[in-house]
């Protein structure tokens, strides 16, 4: 078995509602492209800080997290932004850690998205393909 990288369009959510209000023109979203390892073990999106600041998102509140050597440590999470994994969208927050750290795709990401990792075959795909969009469970 091996990583699962995915290629993840990431876009400033404030930016888009300015767009659909007609107050910012289209070409001025702030976006970026990054491909991120996507990590069942996480929870959330976490995006280094330079991806953050490229975004130009801003930092919501700070929260305590358990790292993965079991440290505990207090991080900001920003947003609002809207993540894009193949043809499937949501609006969400992230994680930021230091710059030039990976990216990483946690299970809220997932779930929402509805995409199933297949370690076997080092891929990310939809569990109901033959849907339209993510197929959410109550």
């Amino acid at each position: 078995m091996g990583e699962i990288i995915a290629d993840v369009e990431l876009e400033n959510a404030a930016d888009h509602e300015l767009v659909k209000t007609g107050h910012l023109e289209e070409g001025v979203v702030r976006q970026a492209t990054v491909r991120a390892i996507v990590d069942t073990g996480a929870m959330m999106l976490t995006l280094p800080k330079n991806v953050v600041d490229q975004l130009g998102i801003g930092v919501m509140r700070m929260a305590p997290f358990t790292l993965a050597n079991g440290e505990r440590s207090d991080l900001p999470i920003a947003g609002p932004l809207s993540i894009r994994i193949g043809d499937r969208q949501m609006f969400t927050s992230c994680v930021v850690v230091d710059a030039g750290a990976e990216a990483l795709v946690g299970q809220i990401v997932l779930e929402e998205l509805d995409l199933i990792p297949d370690p076997a075959r080092r891929s990310l795909g939809p569990r109901h393909p033959s849907e339209d969009g993510p197929l959410l469970r109550l």
